[in-house]
């Protein structure tokens, strides 16, 4: 979008306090669902079976990896759906300083869509394992749902601060930086 620094104001989070926004995102998370968790199952699976065997924590590991890009994946496929260009308005890159994949969308869209597409990756990778493994008593998949929800911090950061906008103003990606531009409606 031309000219976007003169139509938008700019909206940033500083890498380093989104890190430690992270940390406690998954402390948070991880007393949350790890205190139901040994309520629940405690006495119904033998401590060795609730903790996994080395095999289930390698997979989960190992699945994490992919978990990071299909995490901007799904920003993808959500924005993709509220973006008016779809798909070609989606790009994927890395980070290769912060060892970071990103996703970003290149047009404005309304904030409750790109709210939605921010939040999809914590909802999916994060928050269904976190509460699947609950029901059926897997401590590696736990620590999978706890670390894509801290893995989504920034996400979350992100939509907090959309939450005090006006719903009807258009969001842009920032382009370089952890961040967005708020172009409001003339008018409104």
């Amino acid at each position: 979008m031309d000219n976007i620094e003169e139509k938008g104001r700019k909206v940033a989070i500083d890498i380093v306090k989104a890190n430690v926004f992270a940390v406690v995102i998954m402390v948070v998370a991880a007393i949350a669902f790890l205190i139901p968790f040994f309520l629940i199952w405690k006495d119904r699976k033998p401590v060795d079976e609730l903790l996994g065997g080395f095999g289930s924590w390698i997979w989960a590991l190992g699945l994490m990896v992919v978990g990071i890009v299909v995490h901007e994946l799904i920003h993808g496929l959500t924005w993709a759906c509220f973006a008016k260009s779809g798909w070609k308005s989606i790009s994927f890159g890395v980070m290769w300083k912060l060892l970071t994949p990103y996703c970003h969308c290149n047009e404005p869209m309304r904030i409750p869509g790109y709210m939605a597409g921010a939040m999809m990756p914590c909802i999916l990778l994060g928050v269904v394992p976190a509460v699947a493994a609950l029901f059926i008593g897997s401590l590696p998949m736990l620590a999978w749902g706890v670390f894509f929800i801290a893995a989504a911090a920034g996400d979350i950061w992100m939509t907090w601060l959309l939450t005090k906008e006006n719903p009807k103003s258009m969001v842009l990606d920032h382009p370089t930086e952890a961040g967005f531009y708020i172009i409001d409606e003339a008018g409104e």
